[in-house]
């Protein structure tokens, strides 16, 4: 049939009211079987799938549904194992209340991503881990439904929950060092979305940085270590990132006996770059990471466990209950495990002469 099928459609091709069609599909029990059946077999001779559930629920005013926004790109975010511990947390909270969720893109510059924000058919916003400019921010907010920011930014009127990032990595400083370390360096994601990163950077940089758990992380690992060191910035929040840093960092002299990462998939690319280089790990380097991911631990890695999972749950019950706390900081903690011991003293060139890169 020629032309955009509606309900008035069927209804002057069945011959009754546009009211009689829609309840055809949304409140069957209104009308006698023989009916509907006839309604719908003109339907599937017009080609008629049924109204736009979206418009109905606009209608409606029910939008029982949660969108969650990465900062990254959707193909990215779910293969990090953070993100989809994240993701699962939050769906077994929507789920338990009869909620969809909705994943958003939200890799920025493209435009899609204010777009989605501004069409989502849902009743709430989940965002994680968003720099602070980041113009779906703005988005969401003015669409005036309740917001959860989970890690960063935190922003007036919205929910959050998030960890002490500077404790923690203070937490991993100070066993570095306790251990006996001097010479360390740390490795961050990436400090801002303009390219240029995948070098050590200097402290311009950092206080410039708008991804505040990558600032709160170096200033804990500074705090922890009692002095500044060099940071390397990394272009992603991956593996093959993480060998490259660490391969940088390891040709720096005096070479770092210790390398602290804000993320265990840069310590474990830490963990190739070090074996790659003909170094043992935690003999020549050691190596601590963050987030205590499922892999740290078969890797024997030394790191800061935070609640992945229970990030997701509790911001899927802020959204979703009502007359709660705004705010949600969940404990962190070190785990010790075989990647970082006291320095060798061939490190220092104590047993084999000068250190030589």
């Amino acid at each position: 049939m020629a032309g955009r099928v509606t309900l008035q459609t069927l209804a002057d091709a069945v011959g009754v009211s546009r009211t009689t069609v829609s309840n055809a599909y949304n409140r069957p029990d209104q009308l006698a079987p023989e009916l509907r059946a006839a309604i719908l077999a003109k339907a599937a001779e017009f080609g008629y799938a049924g109204p736009d559930p979206a418009a109905r629920r606009l209608r409606s005013g029910r939008r029982r549904a949660v969108a969650l926004m990465f900062s990254e790109r959707l193909s990215y975010a779910v293969t990090d194992p953070a993100a989809i511990a994240l993701l699962q947390g939050l769906a077994e909270a929507t789920e338990a209340k009869g909620y969809e969720l909705l994943l958003l893109p939200g890799q920025r510059g493209t435009g899609v991503e204010v777009e989605s924000v501004r069409e989502a058919v849902v009743g709430a916003f989940c965002l994680y881990c968003m720099p602070d400019d980041h113009p779906a921010l703005r988005a969401a907010l003015e669409r005036r439904l309740p917001v959860v920011v989970v890690d960063e930014p935190r922003l007036l009127g919205t929910f959050f929950v998030g960890i002490d990032d500077h404790g923690g990595a203070r937490q991993a400083a100070e066993h570095v060092r306790a251990l006996g370390h001097e010479h360390v360096a740390v490795m961050v994601d990436r400090l801002r979305d303009d390219g240029a990163g995948d070098r050590v950077v200097d402290a311009a940089r950092i206080a410039e940085g708008y991804y505040r758990v990558s600032r709160e992380r170096i200033a804990g690992y500074f705090e922890g270590l009692g002095k500044l060191v060099p940071v390397y910035e990394a272009l992603e929040n991956q593996r093959a990132a993480g060998e490259r840093a660490a391969a940088a960092l390891l040709a720096l002299s005096p070479r770092p006996t210790a390398l602290l990462c804000a993320s265990d998939q840069l310590a474990l690319g830490a963990l190739d770059a070090i074996r790659a280089a003909g170094l043992d790990v935690p003999g020549d380097v050691a190596v601590a990471g963050y987030d205590d991911v499922p892999e740290a631990a078969g890797a024997g890695l030394t790191t800061v466990r935070q609640p992945l999972l229970e990030k997701g749950r509790q911001a899927g019950r802020l959204l979703l209950e009502r007359d709660t706390e705004r705010e949600v900081v969940l404990p962190v903690e070190l785990v010790v495990r075989g990647s970082t011991v006291p320095p060798a003293l061939t490190a220092y060139g104590t047993l084999s002469g000068p250190l030589s890169v």
